[in-house]
């Protein structure tokens, strides 16, 4: 039987674009293994942090050959999986597609691992996404926030 990872994500942004930070709680299911990872970034958008959780989560992934299931209140992430919208934006080359930088990368991991993409509400009494959500706003608040460069990159022009 394979091993079973949950990933739980979550993102924030304080202001939309703003300041921002993703949560990510991953546990190894039926052992008592739980890693808990974020960052924050000083201009970025909160769809980007949802999906920036969802890759930084399966980059961290050592093994291949596991179940994995991802947890996200994102809808924007969970039904471009589950909808399929990813493959009209890869026939269109992600032309007016938003975050296409992270797409592009996210498909290569979602391609290797072939996760299951569940929704779930947020703000709702998750236990995990509490805490997810708790870890991207804490990481958005940090002094030493990162330089989100595929978001500067999509605007450039609107920032000195």
């Amino acid at each position: 039987m394979k091993d079973q990872i949950h990933i739980y994500t979550d993102g924030a942004c304080e202001g939309n674009p703003g300041k921002g930070g993703y949560g990510i709680v991953m546990e190894w299911v039926g052992k008592p293994y739980v890693k808990e990872f974020s960052e924050g970034y000083e201009m970025t958008t909160n769809n980007r942090m949802e999906l920036l959780a969802v890759i930084k989560a399966l980059e961290k992934i050592k093994k291949e050959d596991v179940n994995i299931t991802v947890f996200s209140d994102s809808k924007y992430v969970v039904d471009a999986v589950n909808q399929n919208w990813i493959a009209g934006w890869k026939k269109r080359y992600f032309n007016k597609v938003k975050n296409p930088d992270l797409w592009q990368k996210f498909i290569i991991l979602y391609n290797k691992f072939k996760p299951k993409m569940v929704w779930i509400k947020g703000h709702n009494g998750h236990m995990q996404n509490e805490r997810c959500d708790q870890l991207a706003v804490a990481a958005s608040q940090q002094s030493n926030l990162l330089k989100d460069s595929g978001y500067a990159q999509s605007n450039e022009g609107l920032f000195e």
